[in-house]
């Protein structure tokens, strides 16, 4: 989930669905293109669209899946028969990787898994953060350096200019950055600015589209919430800007020998206040076990985190899953300032979890007072019961207690959210911002966004191409004088095929599907064959798509093409996988999937910063091979229905570029794209990225969902299509 901050303001919304550790909607990417009608042929009376294409005669012995008509209506088809169908293989290969001997060997596994998912082609990786033109005051690397956990979201530490900085300044301070990382010399970007004539500023405006839906960090799974709230709380240990894990909450610790123990001994005297700064509490041992307990009731969506195939904490499984006692979870209070994991198995990677929101503490003698109680029946009463659970809402500041170096202040969910440094924190001296203010920014107006940003109201801005922002930049000579372009991140978006669709328009009669009962079937029956899910996705001109909000000249800067990021993490030593290849020491993970992919014959270059997947005789193949497969179970075209924020000029573009991108290659006579109009924010969130699951997906393409990593280990991205550990990402192939 990393994203770099010293450069960017969210300018425009884009659909994506949470991001690992948290799912997220992608930042400073600049999605558009001009609003066209949409063009959908009329269903005929037999319920296919008019075309003078004859179908394909049915081969012999098809047994691929066949959605149903029941009584003319199209019927939603088994989640599990359907996942078994797609994903059995990869999620196989995962099971194996969670048994591995070693890290090397796990690695392995793990590469040739991903390369099994890509080649499913249920979903595409698409973008990632960064790789834009930006102009801002935030100095480089100044935040948390990592590529996982929630880290690179706390903000305590930033360096901020009154004025812009220039391309030769930020190249002077990543110099020094780079120099600290070696060990040659220290970091200083205060003093760098302060030398070059800069004043240095307190104060700190971002945006926001999406409110956060509760103050209760330890139940969600989006970023829009946790972004808020991890400036108030904090965590035991948290990342340096060199990339350097440091004590935070914890002063020290310990690992037993086995590698199943680890043993944090607490920082004394630190409190919890409530949002005016009065003292409350103590935070104490117990308030991570309460936070454990917590978080596992609740159930948002991240708690399998905790479990087999991640953290591997003792009991947690049999607590979510059997009806286990909580007494038995290897999490304890050893004493007031001691505090102790124990976990089933060695997990290399358990000390990169730790700087997640669901391992945070929690105030529990608050969270009683305010309603709160503890066990996963209990608890989903009580929270039904809006009397007497206050804990945490989201229209009220005072529903929580933070021990952070901020406060939470105001919270109004269309217009402003405000932190203000909490004077009492025990290490304020190192809090550069005296407050943090998010302004509600739906990006509806984008020079009244790079006018706040001149003016100094944000501290940056992206320069997209589709905003106009880009060539208004260049116009008044800001883009010569400032404009660098953003880092790329961990973060992945992509884009999801709904291989068992089952919502076709929201209750308010928004967002609603033009198909027929039996094209809603044919599109589900297609997009269940292999080589149509590859044509498609091959189909795909992402580079186009792109271009369309960063320009030309960035159109691949930020294209992603596998789903971890493909430096993610290499091999520490010669590692030979179960066909006798092997792979040296050194060897990068994308590396890795690269081969796995050619050996599946999946067409896919997986490198960043090239459109590795568009290649349209690929796509031609595919679809030929599809028709011929699929025969006539069903009527061509295939009607593909995407939603689009029609507001927001990136969103409109970027789907426009779609539909000519799928339709140009494929052929209407094969493929038709509907766009789905939505005229609010809040529809088209509900469409996808608040979809509760792969039911609700109101979508059968979404190409904005987004996941960042939890933690050090490519399963922290694969985990999240494996339905065993939960799948938390599969709801964007409209499963479970």
């Amino acid at each position: 989930m990393k994203k770099i901050l010293a450069m960017l303001l969210v300018v425009c919304l884009i659909a994506s669905l949470f991001v690992g550790c948290k799912p997220t909607t992608p930042t400073d990417t600049d999605p558009t293109i001009e609003t066209q009608p949409v063009d959908t042929p009329a269903p005929s009376e037999d319920g296919g669209d008019d075309t003078d294409t004859e179908p394909s005669e049915e081969p012999e012995g098809y047994d691929g899946y066949v959605s149903e008509l029941v009584d003319g209506a199209y019927v939603r088809g088994d989640d599990e028969e359907i996942y078994d169908s797609i994903y059995g293989e990869f999620s196989a290969l995962m099971e194996e990787a969670r048994n591995a001997e070693s890290n090397d060997d796990r690695f392995v596994l793990e590469a040739k898994a991903e390369a099994v998912l890509l080649d499913t082609a249920t979903m595409i990786p698409n973008t990632t953060q960064g790789g834009a033109y930006t102009i801002s005051r935030v100095a480089p690397r100044t935040v948390p350096y990592v590529q996982w956990g929630n880290d690179d979201d706390r903000w305590h530490g930033m360096i901020i200019s009154d004025e812009f900085i220039t391309p030769d300044e930020r190249a002077d301070l990543l110099d020094q950055w780079s120099k600290a990382l070696a060990g040659e010399g220290t970091y200083d970007p205060a003093a760098y600015l302060t030398e070059k004539g800069h004043t240095l500023l307190k104060d700190y405006t971002y945006s926001f589209s999406t409110p956060p839906v509760t103050l209760d960090w330890l139940n969600t799974a989006s970023q829009s919430d946790t972004e808020i709230t991890v400036q108030t709380v904090e965590g035991l240990v948290e990342y340096d800007n060199l990339g350097n894990l440091q004590p935070k909450l914890a002063e020290s610790w310990e690992v037993s020998d086995d590698g199943l123990t680890y043993t944090f001994h607490l920082r004394k005297g630190v409190k919890w206040y409530t949002a005016e700064g009065t003292e409350y509490a103590e935070v104490t041992a117990n308030d991570f076990v309460a936070a454990m307990h917590h978080m596992l009731d609740a159930g948002a969506g991240l708690e399998y985190l905790c479990g087999g195939g991640n953290a591997e904490i003792v009991g947690v499984d049999d607590y979510l899953n059997n009806g286990g006692s909580f007494d038995n979870v290897g999490v304890k209070a050893i004493d007031d300032y001691t505090l102790q994991y124990t976990t089933a198995k060695k997990v290399p990677f358990f000390m990169t979890m730790l700087t997640y929101s669901i391992f945070l503490p929690m105030c529990e003698s608050f969270f009683e007072a305010n309603g709160g109680v503890f066990g996963i029946e209990e608890f989903g009463e009580r929270v039904l019961d809006t009397d007497t659970y206050k804990f945490g809402s989201n229209t009220d500041v005072s529903s929580q207690v933070y021990c952070g170096p901020f406060l939470l202040q105001k919270l109004q969910p269309d217009s402003e959210i405000l932190c203000v440094k909490n004077p009492n924190y025990y290490d304020a001296d190192s809090v550069t911002l005296d407050s943090i203010k998010w302004v509600y920014d739906n990006g509806e107006n984008p020079d009244a966004t790079y006018n706040d940003a001149l003016n100094g109201v944000y501290a940056g801005v992206t320069l997209g191409k589709a905003s106009g922002l880009l060539d208004k930049a260049k116009a008044d000579g800001n883009f010569d004088k400032y404009a660098y372009i953003s880092d790329t991140t961990s973060t992945t978006y992509f884009g999801g095929l709904n291989v068992n669709r089952g919502t076709f328009g929201l209750e308010s009669g928004a967002c609603t599907s033009t198909k027929t009962e039996e094209q809603k079937a044919d599109t589900v029956t297609a997009l269940n064959n292999k080589n149509f899910r590859k044509a498609m996705q091959h189909a795909f001109d992402k580079k186009t798509q792109n271009a369309v909000s960063r320009g030309e000249e960035l159109a691949e800067t930020n294209l992603r093409n596998m789903y971890t990021h493909p430096e993610f993490v290499k091999l520490e030593n010669d590692t030979t996988d179960a066909d006798g290849h092997t792979f040296p020491a050194g060897t990068l993970y994308g590396e890795m999937v690269q081969y796995y992919c050619d050996q599946l014959g999946c067409k896919v270059n997986v490198k960043d910063g090239v459109d590795g997947w568009f290649n349209p005789d690929a796509a031609k193949e595919y679809l030929a091979a599809a028709k011929e497969e699929l025969g006539d179970t069903v009527a061509w075209p295939i009607a593909i229905d995407v939603v689009y924020y029609s507001a927001n000029d990136t969103q409109t573009a970027q789907a426009n570029a779609y539909k000519a991108s799928i339709e140009g290659t494929l052929g209407t006579d094969n493929v038709v794209v509907n766009l789905i109009e939505a005229t609010t924010p809040e529809d088209f969130y509900a469409c996808g990225y608040r979809a509760a699951n792969g039911e609700a997906g109101n979508f059968d393409m979404f190409y904005g969902s987004g996941w960042g990593p939890d933690y050090g280990d490519p399963c922290t991205y694969l985990n999240t299509f494996d339905y065993a550990v939960d799948g938390y990402m599969l709801k964007v192939e409209g499963l479970f």
